[in-house]
């Protein structure tokens, strides 16, 4: 059985892996756009690995009173005060998703403007959009005309999975994902 210190330092291990493979990933050069594949919702997702910062383990939130259920509270990541986010929650309307194994929040890259983190569910890993297929004009068609813009891109893996590809520079845009209070 691990003792807390050895796992922590394979946790920060892995961690270290991933951000050395989420930098070489945005420094290819063949220039192929590479996501990294979150579960939220128990949806699988991409994520632009331009639009995020880091990876971190969940993280312990502080409540804000008189905040809308979606918005966890604030959490201290690196010394930065950092608004957590359930996502799925703010897409879907339904009550935020309690504390899961294998959650970890995704901060938003410094040049959105906007300190602020995506609880997800699980990593998933990279993925190469190259080796996927848009869906089809006629599946998307079938969508409920309100879902949002950043949330309408879809593509199909080799294996068939169905991926959803957030464009967070649209979400934070977003009037209602500003406005966190009631």
């Amino acid at each position: 059985m691990d003792t807390p210190p050895e796992r922590r330092s394979r946790l920060r291990q892995y961690q270290v892996q991933l951000l050395e493979r989420m930098q070489a990933a945005r420094t290819d050069g063949v220039g192929a756009a590479r996501e990294l594949g979150v579960l939220m919702g128990g949806q699988a997702c991409l994520l632009d690995l331009t639009q995020i910062s880091e990876i971190v383990p969940r993280q312990s939130l502080t409540p804000v009173p008189l905040t809308q259920p979606w918005y966890l509270g604030l959490a201290n990541i690196r010394g930065q005060l950092t608004g957590v986010v359930d996502l799925a929650s703010y897409q879907l309307g339904q009550a935020p998703a309690g504390a899961l194994p294998g959650q970890r929040d995704v901060t938003l890259a410094a040049g959105l403007v906007l300190p602020c983190a995506l609880r997800i569910e699980a990593l998933l890993g990279l993925r190469n959009l190259a080796e996927m297929q848009p869906e089809p004009s006629q599946t998307l068609q079938q969508l409920p005309q309100q879902l949002p813009l950043w949330c309408r891109q879809r593509y199909r893996d080799a294996a068939g999975q169905v991926w959803t590809r957030l464009d967070l520079a649209q979400l934070v845009r977003e009037p209602g994902f500003l406005q966190v209070g009631w």
